[in-house]
């Protein structure tokens, strides 16, 4: 067990192969299904087969944290129409990972996956309790509180 003031050092990368994918369901599940409660059946979506997924793990190979970006038509949907707008979404920290700048991590790659693919800006639905998470990442609110799987959120904007 290291201690706080030494964390355990990792990576983030693009999920490319099964078992990093696989990696990346299991913090979902962790996070959204087991801890907030969410259903199964609305966690894992249709959308998961083209999203580009990133992954942080530690140096031991324990998975810390997941997101994934939407681009083209499957973000088209969720960001007003915008084909140059991809959807940052699915952003997960296990609760023993917290605090390590993992979540800042994992946004940042997201953002670089969205500029190789010439996407110009980033949109998300955050958690209303995430908002000074994202605010402190370049990220604006706009429109309407809204529910999502029973939780307020609002949606978010950073031009890249």
């Amino acid at each position: 067990m290291s201690s706080p003031a030494n964390p355990p050092s990792y990576v983030v990368r693009v999920a490319e192969d099964p078992a990093d994918r696989e990696a990346c369901f299991a913090v979902r599940k962790e996070v959204f299904v087991v801890e907030q409660g969410v259903p199964q059946e609305i966690e894992y979506d249709a959308y998961d087969a083209g999203a580009v997924h990133v992954l942080a793990v530690r140096e031991d190979s324990m998975p810390l944290g997941t997101g994934r970006l939407l681009h083209g038509e499957a973000a088209a949907s969720k960001v007003g129409g915008d084909p140059s707008v991809g959807s940052l979404g699915r952003l997960a920290v296990t609760q023993a990972a917290r605090g390590l700048g993992v979540g800042a991590a994992l946004v940042r790659a997201i953002e670089e996956a969205a500029r190789t693919r010439g996407l110009t800006a980033v949109d998300l639905h955050a958690q209303t309790h995430a908002l000074g998470f994202y605010e402190r990442l370049g990220y604006v609110a706009y429109g309407p509180e809204f529910p999502d799987a029973g939780i307020p959120h609002r949606a978010m904007r950073r031009a890249l």
